[in-house]
C-alpha cells in the first residue's frame, strides 16, 4: 500500500503543538537563566588559582560533562526524591536539570574567554590601582563577554534541543506533545514532521538573533 501524505493533518497538529512549544520555550530560558549564573560562578572559580574554588569547581564541570543529560534528568526526578523524601515536580525537575547541564558547558565558555583575553589587561588594571575583583569586572570581563556570544547560542540552541530528553519524565514540551497526538491520529509522518519544523524555526530564530547582536556589538567596538 502507497504511503497516503496528508498535509492537512500538519494544519491541525500545529496549533495543539502550541503549548508545548511555549513550555519547550519556558524551560530553556528558565534552565539557561540559572545555568549561565552557575557556569559564570564556576567558571571564573576554574579560572583562579585557590585550590578551595577550582576543585569543586573542576570537579562539577567534568562529572557534568562526563555524564549523559537523560541520566542526570533521571537521577534528578527519581534518585534525589529518594534520598530527600522530597518529590520534585517535572517542569522543575527539566529546569534544574538543564541548568546544572547547561552550567558546566557554560564554565568552559566563560574559563575559555577569560584566558584568552591578553594578560596584560590584567596589569594594566592593577597598574592603575584597581583591585582584581575590579580588574575582572570592568577590563576583563567586558571583553569576554563579547567573545562568550558565539557559544553561548550554540549552547542555547543545544538546550532548547535538549528540552526533548525530558519527555522521559513527563514534562508535557513539544516531544511529549508530539507523542500524545499520534497516540490518538496515528498519523507519525505528518506530525513528527511538523515537530521538526516548529524545531528548526526556533532554533533559526535563535541563530538569526545571535548574528544581530553579533554584529551590533562588532558595529559598537568600531566607532
Amino acid at each position: 500500500m502507497a504511503f497516503d501524505f496528508q498535509p492537512q493533518v500538519m494544519l491541525d497538529t500545529a496549533p495543539l503543538l502550541l503549548a508545548g512549544v511555549k513550555l519547550t520555550v519556558l524551560i530553556t530560558l528558565g534552565g539557561l537563566a540559572l545555568g549561565f549564573l552557575l557556569g559564570a560562578v564556576a567558571g571564573l572559580a576554574n579560572s583562579g588559582r585557590k585550590a578551595a574554588f577550582k576543585v569543586p569547581a573542576t570537579i562539577y564541570i567534568e562529572a557534568i560533562r562526563g555524564t549523559p543529560l537523560i541520566v542526570q534528568v533521571m537521577f534528578l526526578y527519581f534518585g534525589v526524591p529518594l534520598a530527600t523524601g522530597m518529590r520534585i515536580p517535572p517542569e522543575t525537575a527539566g529546569i534544574l536539570a538543564i541548568a546544572v547541564n547547561s552550567g558546566a558547558y557554560i564554565a568552559e565558555i566563560v574559563r575559555g574567554a577569560i584566558a584568552s583575553i591578553d594578560t596584560g589587561q590584567s596589569e594594566a588594571g592593577r597598574s592603575i590601582g584597581l583591585t582584581r575583583l575590579q580588574t575582572m569586572l570592568y577590563i576583563i570581563w567586558p571583553q569576554a563577554f563579547r567573545r562568550m556570544i558565539p557559544p553561548l547560542g550554540n549552547q542555547f540552541i543545544i538546550s532548547l534541543k535538549d528540552t526533548s530528553l525530558l519527555v522521559v519524565i513527563g514534562v508535557g514540551e513539544l516531544t511529549r506533545q508530539g507523542q500524545e497526538i499520534i497516540a490518538v491520529n496515528f498519523r507519525a509522518f505528518e506530525v513528527w514532521l511538523t515537530v521538526a519544523v516548529f524545531y528548526l524555526a526556533m532554533t533559526l530564530s535563535i541563530a538569526w538573533a545571535l548574528r544581530r547582536l553579533e554584529r551590533s556589538f562588532s558595529a559598537r567596538s568600531a566607532r
